[in-house]
């Protein structure tokens, strides 16, 4: 029986197959990407389409099944792979469920002599019904517009006057291109895992998706991410990778969330 709020090391088709029917209320898996190459953390698939549709449409097919009637379900890759990807995922979650495609956008230092930069990924967003979770996320119109606000004098209980900020930024509904910086070496959320993500990227997903109390699954969990998110959230989780670094790392990190 498989059991929420754990972590998972094995096939993640093997998980899934053991998985009852519309359990999930939304999955996200960073996915392989079908780089051919050889991470320090992994092997990744090589961007073959014979081999990414052999690969991915069983895992796929079994998303779609426990996935719950009101879920979601975000797949990233990149350029690689994504148009392959969305052609499984119209047969199989159907055309009129595809939602959008959010691109992840960030800075890369990187020099290119013949191409433009590469610096986004794709973030293919479907549901499994037209009743489904979503709670509208907003943003600042402008990066200036973080900044602005009032500021008015208050005297505290002891006495003295202080000066309080009160912010005024607008916003607006959340567009599908995020602008969410990437995780660099020096990042204090580093722990050591290859591709991992940064948690902001999993938070917009998750309050978007979810409520609190659902379920929600990761099957190429990496470092976790997705787990720390959820449970800091107030979601519960299942985590599933094929190495065990991943998991250990992830076990980690989830003990570590404190809960207010």
């Amino acid at each position: 029986m498989i059991m929420i709020n754990r972590c998972y090391c094995m096939d993640n088709l093997e998980l899934m197959k053991q998985m009852e029917n519309e359990s999930i209320d939304l999955i996200y898996c960073d996915i392989l990407y079908g780089t051919g190459r050889k991470f320090d953390d992994f092997q990744d698939l090589k961007p073959n389409r014979e081999i990414i549709e052999d690969f991915y449409r069983p895992r796929i097919k079994e998303m779609h099944r426990i996935l719950k009637n009101t879920g979601s379900i975000y797949l990233q890759m990149d350029y690689r792979i994504s148009h392959w990807i969305r052609i499984i995922m119209d047969d199989i979650f159907g055309y009129d469920n595809f939602r959008n495609e959010i691109i992840w956008a960030y800075d890369r230092w990187t020099n290119s002599t013949k191409d433009f930069i590469r610096s986004h990924d794709n973030i293919l967003r479907y549901t499994k019904s037209n009743d489904y979770i979503y709670n509208e996320q907003f943003e600042p119109f402008s990066e200036k517009s973080k900044h602005k606000g009032n500021r008015y004098s208050k005297v505290n209980s002891k006495g003295k006057l202080e000066q309080k900020y009160v912010s005024n930024t607008r916003l607006k509904a959340l567009k599908d291109v995020w602008n969410i910086s990437i995780l660099n070496s020096r990042a204090k959320e580093r722990v050591g895992y290859d591709t991992q993500k940064p948690k902001a990227l999993l938070e917009r997903i998750i309050k978007a998706s979810s409520n609190k109390g659902d379920i929600v699954a990761d099957f190429f969990c990496g470092s976790g991410t997705t787990g720390v998110v959820a449970k800091e959230l107030g979601r519960n989780y299942i985590m599933c990778d094929i190495n065990p670094k991943a998991i250990e790392i992830s076990e980690q990190r989830l003990k570590e969330v404190i809960l207010l």
